[in-house]
């Protein structure tokens, strides 16, 4: 089942742009679902429309099978987002800003330190929240997005602007709230490399556009499609020709011999066969496109 779906989903800015064009996300129960594009793709917008932080103007919007407008307040008490830049009271403790929300949900009071335990600031104290750092903050608002305990998490670039320690403790904390909480997680990034270390499922999104949908597998596959092994020898002229006479795709560039292949035991082949026609095999060399490679490739097509 779908945690959220949407059907045929299209926004327009007030003066005629296209923003979202045809959306058609899955986002399965029980993945991290990491929506993936550059500043400007339609990321932000699209999550807004699918807290009803902005008007929907074509299409289907669907949470847990439900329609979004016709269950509006339900589905929200089950979601739980965080949406551009953390929001919260400076001036007062992480447990103070807590508190409100608790009031607000109508909650047991006791679930404020659980929040705060779940995200690391239950030993922050009397400290005032405006005097936290950066990934502090970011666990705040992550706290207060999860104090109800929601079934799904929708994050907009809550990596953006951490430090590489900062990135790996929310990333940390991401995966606990998705195997340990059983949190359904939506996150947008354009940290490509970041993500590919979290998410179980990924949309790709370019110019409002969605050109690419499916399990992070799926994805590694055109990873492997895209990748090259190097052959450098002491004649790549007599290697390219033998090569040739047995049926290899190849190609020469930069001295060495390049073929779309991974498989180890197709490469011990290879060698085996270039040195039993006398070449020597000075290195041997296989890269992986990783997935900002493949993203640029997508978007070029």
């Amino acid at each position: 089942m779908y945690c959220i779906e949407t059907k045929n989903l299209d926004h327009r800015f007030s003066s005629g742009q296209q923003v979202l064009s045809n959306i058609n996300l899955k986002i399965p129960s029980g993945s991290i679902f990491g929506f993936l594009g550059p500043n400007g793709a339609g990321k932000t917008t699209t999550l807004r429309l699918l807290l009803g932080l902005l008007k929907k103007q074509s299409g289907k919007i669907e949470f847990f099978g439900e329609d979004f407008e016709k269950q509006r307040i339900p589905i929200l008490k089950k979601t739980g987002s965080l949406i551009e830049s953390p929001s919260f009271y400076g001036q007062l403790t992480a447990a103070e800003n807590l508190e409100i929300l608790q009031r607000v949900y109508c909650i047991p009071k006791k679930r404020i330190n659980e929040a705060l335990q779940i995200v690391g600031l239950a030993d922050t104290g009397n400290k005032k929240s405006s005097r936290f750092s950066l990934g502090m903050k970011q666990r705040l608002s992550i706290a207060m997005a999860i104090l109800h305990n929601p079934d799904i998490l929708i994050l907009d670039e809550p990596t953006n602007g951490l430090d590489p320690n900062g990135i790996i403790e929310i990333r940390a904390l991401l995966k606990s709230l998705n195997e340990d909480h059983k949190m359904t997680i939506l996150i947008s990034s354009h940290l490509l490399s970041e993500i590919e270390k979290l998410v179980t499922h990924t949309g790709i999104i370019h110019k409002g556009k969605l050109i690419f949908q499916g399990t992070l597998n799926q994805l590694q596959q055109k990873q492997e499609r895209n990748s090259i092994t190097s052959f450098e020898t002491d004649d790549n002229e007599k290697a390219f020709h033998i090569l040739q006479q047995n049926k290899f795709e190849i190609s020469s560039k930069n001295g060495k011999i390049n073929l779309s292949i991974q498989d180890k035991t197709a490469i011990a082949g290879i060698n085996r066969i270039l040195v039993e026609n006398k070449i020597d095999v000075y290195q041997i060399h296989s890269s992986n496109s990783d997935l900002e490679s493949i993203f640029m490739e997508m978007v070029s097509k």
